[in-house]
């Protein structure tokens, strides 16, 4: 509501706005004046909501501002005639008056859904800031046996994308939001994609499972080389 409120002041600037631009039409002639007062309205309105959620990817002022966002429902890239949808929808829910049609819609549904987001098979969540992790406190504490070999390092670092480097950065931040089983199946699975990536020698490799050694790669991706030799046990 909140969102939609800070909406509903942008729309209403807007259409001031537009209103003040059509002032010679009503000179002219007031029944047209009347009549492309009510389109520009109209177009504004939904032309608002749909051009700010394609701009932003799901998002408006207001849900900027609230930290809100639409997303496709199965968790997909949000398509623009879902976007088109779900605006043009809007004037339904709102009916019969304060958005009550689709106040009781979000009431029922689980995702708390209107009927403009059934529609178009779009759920609106919240995006919570996001605080940078603390990589010394995740990877230090134990030796990291990958960084014997600098040339290979390098090499990693050049063929790990960005989004790659995220995901292991993620898996590592959330491994204790997963049940046993699955724990294990993700770091299998990213441990072998990071190895296809660069083949280490077996003696820095062996005796080391899969979720240490997605800790070795991530220590290697996020760290500098001089803070590795911290972490080496004193013999």
């Amino acid at each position: 509501m909140l969102a939609w409120l800070v909406d509903a002041a942008v729309i209403t600037a807007m259409c001031y706005a537009a209103g003040i631009c059509l002032a010679l039409f009503r000179v002219l002639n007031a029944d047209l004046a009347r009549a492309v007062t009510i389109i520009s309205y109209f177009a504004i309105s939904i032309g608002y909501g749909i051009a700010a959620e394609w701009h932003w990817r799901g998002q408006t002022i207001g849900k900027r501002l609230l930290r809100l966002r639409v997303m496709d429902e199965q968790g997909l890239r949000l398509r623009f005639n879902q976007i088109v949808i779900r605006n043009l929808l809007r004037s339904v829910d709102m009916l019969p008056g304060l958005y009550l049609g689709g106040g009781i819609a979000s009431l029922v549904s689980s995702r708390a859904q209107r009927l403009g987001d059934f529609a178009a098979n779009t759920v609106v969540i919240r995006t919570p800031k996001i605080l940078e992790p603390d990589i010394e406190q995740l990877v230090s504490g134990k030796f990291n046996s990958l960084r014997q070999f600098p040339h290979l390092e390098a090499r990693l670092r050049q063929r790990v994308s960005p989004a790659e480097a995220g995901i292991f950065l993620e898996a590592l931040l959330r491994r204790d939001d997963f049940d046993a089983t699955a724990r294990v199946t993700l770091f299998a699975a990213l441990a072998r994609h990071c190895r296809d990536l660069v083949h280490f020698p077996p003696e820095a490799t062996e005796l080391i499972g899969d979720e240490q050694y997605v800790r070795n790669i991530v220590d290697i991706l996020f760290r500098k080389n001089q803070t590795a030799n911290k972490s080496m046990p004193q013999v």
